[in-house]
């Protein structure tokens, strides 16, 4: 036998034999039908369980998909109401729409800026800070909602992600990076409670392509301008809290926000110890800054500037210091760096000048070890060893830097 016939055989055993039902059932079959599936017309079916339990499913093709739509229970919708749901599916369904996502919005499914408000809730708590969370929020609203805000969450597709992204996919392409991936975790949390089965934010890379975008690093000094820059922030009539918070900054190769949230019961100044908890690093453990000699004394010019605030550094108005007030100093100054940019100084001097290990500066800089293995074993914080590395770069600062 040939493949034609072959082929045709096959037809023959598989396919439904006569007409396709068409209002094959009756209400008396309905109450008395024996278990299993019974097939009415327009993909309507009447499922009857063993227990005797029964129910309506129409099967459809949804844009390509074949999909089950439950249509209620047997004692609560006729068999009239049933065959005229499925009527209305199978129509909506041939125009290109999706009665599933009908049904989702007539059951109350939320909209996808409802959804992301929910979304922003949950991961609220496992944020640091109050920016992280206005960030995330802000980019929802300016590039995001306008478009699909509105919208039931069951419904955005990849025409609406990729109108979103494809306007800043190449010049804001950080920006739309992060759009993408915000947009994406609303709908996983859509998935996560049936209200869809899939995510149109996985089909639009292909369509946007690769991005081109050159990546900047933080503006940093040379290791070897960094004590002129503090002469300069010295010499400026600033808040005496700015200047003395940037200065330990620089001393301890710590973050803005670690300094600036500095609060007095976290400094042992009798063991020379500042102790930042878990909960206030960026690697979610707890950091041991050993003090220099002069940290020590910028920290005796801030308890004598307090008036009984909890933090080390904080403005005349008794809050601390902002994010922007360190970066606003150094522009005015015009010195080329940013707050953060100190690290990278404190690092190329280590490796530059100096024979500390490489893991005792990463330590120092609260690096996180990033093989797994090598992590489960180095669990010592070589703290002592970074006292010695902390003295010489304040002796650094303070001694001949041409060297």
């Amino acid at each position: 036998m040939d493949v034609v016939a072959r082929t045709a055989a096959t037809t023959r055993r598989t396919k439904r034999r006569g007409r396709h039902p068409d209002k094959a059932l009756s209400a008396a079959f309905v109450r008395s039908a024996p278990p299993g599936r019974h097939a009415d017309g327009n993909g309507l079916y009447l499922f009857v369980q063993p227990t005797g339990t029964r129910s309506w499913v129409q099967r459809l093709v949804i844009r390509g998909r074949r999909r089950e739509l439950g249509l209620g229970a047997a004692g609560l919708v006729t068999l009239a109401e049933a065959r005229e749901l499925a009527l209305a599916n199978r129509k909506l369904a041939r125009s290109g729409g999706d009665p599933l996502s009908e049904k989702r919005r007539a059951e109350g499914v939320p909209t996808f800026a409802e959804a992301a408000e929910r979304v922003l809730e949950q991961k609220r708590g496992g944020w640091r800070g109050r920016w992280h969370a206005q960030n995330w929020w802000r980019s929802m609203e300016r590039y995001a909602f306008p478009r699909i805000g509105s919208r039931p969450v069951s419904e955005v597709n990849t025409a609406d992600v990729l109108e979103i992204l494809t306007p800043i996919w190449h010049v804001k392409a950080e920006t739309a990076r992060a759009v993408r991936q915000r947009i994406r975790s609303v709908i996983e949390w859509a998935i996560a409670l049936d209200m869809r089965n899939d995510n149109p934010c996985d089909r639009v890379l292909p369509v946007l392509g690769p991005q081109n975008d050159i990546v900047t690093h933080r503006l940093a000094l040379h290791h070897r301008d960094v004590a002129a820059a503090i002469e300069t922030v010295r010499a400026r009539s600033a808040q005496p809290a700015v200047k003395l918070a940037f200065e330990f900054l620089v001393l301890t190769a710590t973050r803005s926000g670690e300094v600036r949230g500095a609060q007095w019961a976290e400094i042992d100044t009798t063991d020379h110890v500042w102790t930042l908890s878990a909960q206030r690093m960026k690697a979610r453990r707890e950091h041991r800054v050993p003090l220099c000699g002069r940290a020590l004394e910028i920290l005796d010019a801030a308890r004598a500037l307090g008036d009984g605030n909890p933090h080390v550094f904080s403005m005349r108005s008794g809050r601390p210091i902002s994010a922007s007030t360190l970066l606003k100093m150094l522009n005015d100054l015009r010195i080329a760096a940013v707050p953060h940019g100190f690290r990278s100084s404190f690092r190329d001097w280590a490796a530059e000048k100096t024979d500390h290990p490489r893991e005792v500066i990463e330590a120092a800089l609260a690096h996180v070890v990033q093989n797994k293995v090598e992590a489960a074993y180095a669990r010592s914080d070589l703290f002592e060893r970074r006292r010695l590395l902390m003295d010489d770069w304040s002796a650094y600062l303070v001694g001949d830097r041409s060297r």
